[in-house]
């Protein structure tokens, strides 16, 4: 039986040869770094709070996550031709040493369990402009004002190299997980071209940086219909996207980019991650989704980005589940 490092990158390569299928996130330490700790973040209705970038979120009750609030006394960027004026990034490198013991504790733990030691980055680019900015702002201004928006995100871009440079310097990491979701369940939210004029240099700078510093697999969260972008996600050097939604035809994609690039989901979360959870269900979507994928290529995951559900239950029983398919199946 193959280790889980092992496993994932047969599962990575075009004719490799894993064992089973990857199991949701077992292969990944997440890792929290200074610039997340020091970031306030709301909980499950508790409401607002302001996090380092100025941006207010609340969680509220019934909803699967924290949301940017933005009534217009809480918009970061109130007027973006003076956008100097507002976008303050908050430190991003030269944390004391103290701050970084948690981090490497973590590392070293995620190392001896054999899992790839993986900073976690959230939100990305795309999202902290939407957030700073309000999210039909932020749509509308790609028309009306593209140098400005171009320059925000060069400083966005830019402050997460630090962060990178700093990651590296102290965790020495050979994954990473970072998020930034770029569309809808149907659609994206900007046109493959325009999302290439805009983004595609930052995050090749960004990724291309890790994966120079050691980073062997760049695992992108983005939970929405995104199978337009994965030219520009294999070029950007993702090597898996989790949060492949059911509407992304996953087993076309597999089959035109096998060893390019990894779907890990297969498994929205609204259908099981819901008020009416329960176990039986849980094991017919698990067993429905994994007899249509072979493991090349394919990592069964809630689509939800990280460990963990809404109904925390859920995600518990979804990894016995696909362990319960796994050792059915292969072994």
């Amino acid at each position: 039986m193959l280790s889980i490092k092992e496993n994932l990158r047969e599962t990575l390569k075009k004719d490799g040869h894993p064992d089973r299928f990857v199991n949701q996130f077992e292969y990944m330490g997440l890792i929290f770094c200074p610039t997340s700790m020091m970031n306030p973040r709301v909980g499950y209705g508790e409401g607002q709070k302001v996090d380092a970038w100025g941006v207010t979120k609340e969680w509220p009750i019934g909803t699967p996550g924290a949301f940017p609030v933005h009534t217009p006394d809480k918009i970061v960027i109130k007027d973006i031709e003076h956008w100097q004026d507002y976008l303050k990034p908050p430190k991003a490198s030269g944390f004391p040493d103290e701050m970084w013991e948690v981090p490497r504790k973590m590392a070293a733990k995620a190392k001896e369990e054999g899992k790839f030691v993986c900073p976690f980055i959230a939100p990305g680019i795309f999202e902290q402009c939407h957030n700073l900015m309000e999210i039909q702002n932020f749509l509308m201004a790609f028309y009306e004002y593209p140098d400005e928006v171009h320059d925000i995100i060069k400083v966005i871009a830019d402050w997460e190299l630090e962060l990178a440079e700093d990651i590296c310097a102290n965790l020495h990491p050979d994954g990473l997980f970072h998020h930034d979701d770029w569309g809808s369940q149907q659609s994206t939210f900007i046109s493959p071209a325009m999302f290439e004029d805009f983004f595609l240099d930052a995050y090749k700078q960004v990724y291309g940086y890790y994966h120079d510093h050691g980073v062997e697999i760049i695992v992108h969260h983005c939970d929405s219909y995104a199978s337009t972008l994965v030219p520009s996600m294999i070029e950007m050097g993702i090597n898996v996207w989790q949060g492949a939604m059911s509407s992304n035809n996953i087993p076309e994609l597999i089959e035109k980019y096998k060893g390019q690039i990894a779907i890990m989901s297969g498994i929205d979360s609204a259908w099981i991650d819901n008020p009416e959870w329960n176990e039986e269900t849980i094991k017919e979507v698990v067993k429905r989704e994994l007899d249509k994928y072979t493991p090349n290529s394919f990592i069964p995951c809630l689509s939800q980005g990280g460990s963990f559900s809404t109904f925390k239950e859920v995600y518990g029983l979804t990894s016995a589940a696909i362990d319960d398919y796994n050792k059915a199946r292969f072994f």
